[in-house]
């Protein structure tokens, strides 16, 4: 069981992550450290590490989404300290990606990882992909 200042912080998350799949970044960025640590990892392009290279990362994934809604977190695993915590949840989406004009259901295993910052949790890695099901091992060869 996590702490309830955690827990709350994680439903700000969630609720950022809707934003975020309407186009809007600004509500997820706000979450984030702003150390040189920070990482973003998605599934549109390789690690991003330091605040400028996280925050551009976001501002670009979001403007691959629009008219998206979050329809559900599934809770995989979690653990904290009382300065760290992490989570590693399947976070469930519908949003028009890319140039698309449906609402297609979308599915990624998150890990996120929290720190305690002068008081206030704060992100510092948050790593998604698509892999939320079994995969064959030739999907793992690079290109």
């Amino acid at each position: 069981m996590l702490a309830s200042d955690l827990e709350k912080f994680i439903e700000q998350d969630h609720l950022a992550l809707d934003a975020f799949v309407k186009g809007d970044p600004e509500p997820l960025k706000a979450l984030y450290s702003r150390r040189d640590d920070v990482i973003i990892a998605n599934p549109f392009g390789p690690p991003a590490k330091g605040w400028e290279k996280a925050a551009a990362t976001m501002e670009r994934a979001a403007t691959n989404y629009r008219d998206g809604e979050a329809t559900g977190f599934e809770r995989i695993s979690e653990y904290a300290t009382a300065d760290l915590g992490y989570t590693i949840e399947i976070e469930r989406f519908r949003s028009k990606v890319g140039g698309g004009d449906k609402l297609v259901p979308i599915a990624l295993r998150v890990t996120t990882i929290f720190r305690r910052e002068e008081g206030a949790w704060r992100i510092v890695l948050r790593h998604a992909d698509p892999i939320t099901s079994a995969r064959p091992p030739a999907s793992i060869v690079g290109e």
